[in-house]
Parts: structure tokens; sequence; C-alpha cells
């Protein structure tokens, strides 16, 4: 069972890495092009996402914090 476990965990781990290449990636061709990559105004969703944050007093200050424990490696 800790080989499943494992090999879920590593299975996660590597899809996070990726989409955490792609990220930047996806920024930088909606600014040099200014057209969406994949159908995805990922600069609009991220203004959002900082903006919810922001207004949501305290909530969203936990919430920050819990979102920014997910991508620090342990």
């Amino acid at each position: 069972m800790d080989k499943v476990f494992d090999y879920l965990n590593g299975f996660f781990n590597g899809l996070m890495g990726v989409l955490m290449t792609l990220l930047p990636l996806t920024i930088i061709w909606e600014v040099l092009t200014g057209g969406a990559l994949f159908g995805m105004d990922i600069i609009a969703n991220l203004t959002a996402l900082v903006v919810g944050f922001g207004t949501g007093g305290f909530a969203g200050l936990v919430v920050l914090v819990l979102v920014a424990s997910l991508f620090v490696k342990k």
C-alpha cells in the first residue's frame, strides 16, 4: 500500500512541476501575443484571484496562506 501512495505522490508532484513550468510560459505568451493560450485568460484569472484575496479580509489572508502552503516544498 505504501508503494501505491509513493507512486501517486510522485505522479502528482511531477504533474505539479509541469503545471508550474507552463504557468509562466502561458503568461509570457499572453503578454507577447496579446492572445490567450488554450482559451484561458491567465492574467485576468490571476488578477481576479489577487483581488479576491485582497477584498476577503482575514478570510482572504487565511486562504492565501493555505494556497501558498501548497506550493512550498517541505
